[in-house]
This record gives C-alpha cells, sequence and structure tokens, in this order.
C-alpha cells in the first residue's frame, strides 16, 4: 500500500523543496533548461511576485517514503474572475500549474487535491497547466520537445499530455511560437508593405530609451491593455506585476530590441524582443556560485546569441483590421531583425506564444514563411 502524502507548502524551506524537484525529475532531458533558482523561488514568493497582489496560491508537495515525488500550485486570480467568460476565464474559474510528478498516479492525485482547493474556494471550473500568471508560462509542451524553450517559455514530459487527458481535461486552446531564419531577408512582398512605409511621413518607428525606462514601460503597457483586451485568456497586468517584472527583464532590455511604432507622434504600436537568456543560464544548473554570476554579468554587458525571442507585440485596437497594423509590425519586425544579426549574431528568431485562433498574428508569421515550432495546450475541466 503507498505511503503517497500530499500536503500544502508553508515554509520556506518547503518552498525551496518545490523548486528543487524538477532539478532530480529532468536531470536526464538535454532540453531541459535549469532556471536559476534564486529566481524560481521569487516567482512563488508572495513578496517577489506581484501577481500575487490579486491572487490567491496554494502550492502542494506529494511525497513517499520521505522523499518529494511530485508538486503542484492551485490559484485563483481575482482579477482573471472578473473577465468575460467568453474569453476563457470569469466566475468561478481556477487554475493549477507548475505541476510535476514522477508517475501518473501521483499526478492525478495532486490533480485531484489542487481541485478539492479550488472547490474549497467556490470554483466551479479549473483551467491548466498556467503557470502561474497567464503572463508566465501557460500551457503544456505537447510538440517540440526536440529542442530547448526560450526564455520564458515551458518545458514538460511528453507523458504529461496523456496523464492529464485521462484524468478528465479536456483541451480549450492552443498556443503556438513560431521559428524564423532571420539571417534571409523577408519575402519581396513584406519589403514592399515595408518601404512604403518608410515613405509615409506619419510613421516614425523608434528605439525605446533604457534611461527612461518608467516612462516607456508606461507606453508599452497602455497599447498593451488595450491590444490584447479581447483575446482569449487576457487579464490586465497590474503596477506591482510591471514594477517586479521590469526588475528582471531590464538587465536583458536592449534599446535596438524593442521599438515603437507612432502614426502623427502618437505612439499606436510596439515590439519587445528578449535575446534568450536561457542560452546564458543553461550551463549554470540553476546557481550563480561560484562564478555563474560573473559569467553571467559578463554576457549580459553585449550578448552574443543564437535566438532572439518576441514575447510581446501590440498594435491599438482602432487599427487592428487595417492595413496599418501589419505595415508597423512588419517595420518593427524588419529593424529588429537587421538589430538582432548585426549587433548580436542571433541566426534564429521565434515569435511567441500566439493564440490559435489569433488570426492576425498568424498571417503576419505565414506571410514571414516561418514555422510552428512549439505547441503548448491549456486544459479545462468542470468542478
Amino acid at each position: 500500500m503507498s505511503d503517497l502524502t500530499i500536503t500544502p507548502v508553508t515554509t520556506k524551506r518547503e518552498r525551496k523543496a518545490f523548486v528543487d524537484l524538477p532539478f532530480r525529475l529532468y536531470k536526464d532531458d538535454p532540453h531541459w533548461i535549469p532556471p536559476l533558482k534564486g529566481e524560481a523561488l521569487g516567482l512563488i514568493t508572495p513578496e517577489k511576485n506581484g501577481w500575487y497582489s490579486h491572487a490567491k496560491v496554494q502550492l502542494f508537495l506529494a511525497r513517499e517514503g520521505g522523499r518529494v515525488v511530485g508538486r503542484i500550485s492551485a490559484h485563483i486570480d481575482t482579477l482573471a474572475l472578473t473577465m468575460p467568460a467568453d474569453q476563457g476565464f470569469g466566475p468561478g474559474v481556477g487554475q493549477w500549474g507548475l505541476m510535476d510528478a514522477e508517475r501518473e498516479d501521483i499526478f492525478v492525485a495532486l490533480l485531484a487535491r489542487a481541485e478539492a482547493w479550488l472547490r474549497e474556494q467556490g470554483m466551479t471550473r479549473a483551467l491548466g497547466p498556467i503557470s502561474q500568471s497567464v503572463w508566465e508560462e501557460p500551457g503544456l509542451l505537447v510538440k517540440g520537445f526536440d529542442h530547448a524553450p526560450t526564455i520564458m517559455m515551458g518545458h514538460a514530459k511528453p507523458e504529461y499530455q496523456g496523464w492529464i487527458e485521462r484524468a478528465g481535461y479536456e483541451q480549450v486552446k492552443q498556443l503556438f511560437t513560431y521559428e524564423l531564419d532571420i539571417t534571409q531577408e523577408f519575402p519581396p512582398l513584406v519589403k514592399r508593405i515595408i518601404q512604403s512605409g518608410e515613405k509615409n511621413s506619419r510613421i516614425v518607428v523608434r528605439e525605446v530609451d533604457k534611461s527612461r525606462f518608467e516612462e516607456e514601460a508606461a507606453i508599452i503597457l497602455a497599447i498593451l491593455n488595450d491590444a490584447w483586451s479581447d483575446n482569449w485568456g487576457f487579464v490586465p497586468l497590474t503596477p506591482p506585476e510591471i514594477k517586479d517584472v521590469g526588475v528582471k527583464l531590464k538587465p536583458i532590455v536592449f534599446n535596438d530590441l524593442i521599438r515603437i511604432a507612432e502614426l502623427d507622434g502618437r505612439p499606436v504600436a510596439f515590439m519587445i524582443t528578449l535575446p534568450d537568456l536561457n542560452e546564458a543560464i543553461a550551463p549554470l544548473n540553476g546557481s550563480l556560485l561560484p562564478f555563474g554570476w560573473a559569467k553571467l554579468l559578463l554576457w549580459l554587458r553585449r550578448p552574443k546569441v543564437r535566438t532572439m525571442r518576441v514575447p510581446l507585440m501590440g498594435v491599438l485596437k482602432e487599427l487592428q483590421s487595417s492595413r496599418m497594423a501589419s505595415q508597423l509590425a512588419f517595420m518593427m519586425i524588419e529593424y529588429i531583425r537587421r538589430a538582432s544579426v548585426e549587433r548580436y549574431g542571433a541566426s534564429r528568431g521565434e515569435i511567441g506564444w500566439i493564440l490559435e485562433d489569433n488570426q492576425g498574428m498568424r498571417s503576419i508569421a505565414d506571410t514571414l514563411n516561418t514555422t510552428v515550432n512549439k505547441v503548448y495546450n491549456i486544459y479545462g475541466k468542470a468542478l
């Protein structure tokens, strides 16, 4: 008879055990990127993650024979509860994520414990995996196990898909990432669209100014919260989240990799590109000691990377159905492509994630001759 127990995480030591578990479970997976343990702890520590200002979270650990053999997070985003139900969240919808287990029976037991906690909080439906905010690492990897994820994208064991589906969950949404060879120029049609935009005196596509970080972040946030507001799963980013994300990402923010497009002097679109930090931290095995910090600081001075990731871009809703929207997008993508190749030595770009029903962004990706390289599923179940 199994001595499996599942208990809530209540101490710093248990949070550390929660973070440590994947290092053992994925130690033989060549495509798993060990996160910096300090960063991983920060994500599950309320005082260090602004998302907790509007979220209620319970972490659980599974133990067997005194060993930690599984983990899960059950959580409720109070802002998500206020969103329209037809956008995925809404009243009564809780989430789970950060889930790993040695075996399927442990996985199922953890899911049941998370579901019980959500029911105790009055939830009637569960979505997952969402680890933990929709802005962090949503979805379960179901395609693309043969290469490592880029910065802020998740990885998982292939068997998890079957485990989740056999537990009664149904797929509700797919997220795609697209890759492309950025050393190659874009197709002639895209070039003509860009050249036309460059002749339009109403359009200015500028670099951000990192010395005015908070001001530039506010501009991008305003466009983002408008541009994404009708998307499935949208929850507005809040000032505490922006502050914490800014602290975390500022070291890998470079002026020439983030662009703001202005129309008649008004900011209407943006594109954020990040050098793939995973390439730098992969050899560190989660620790900056004894010399990892020096290597990382040296890399951050001027990264030389293979891959650049575009995690976010957006155009104000009033322009989204216009030709102008795609023109601004192509202009920003091209200018950042040039900088990525010429100044950072990059050869590969990754765009995403992109929702399966975001036809505008998927059309832009298709026009650039990209290829879907990873697919993530989000699942749902009535409680």
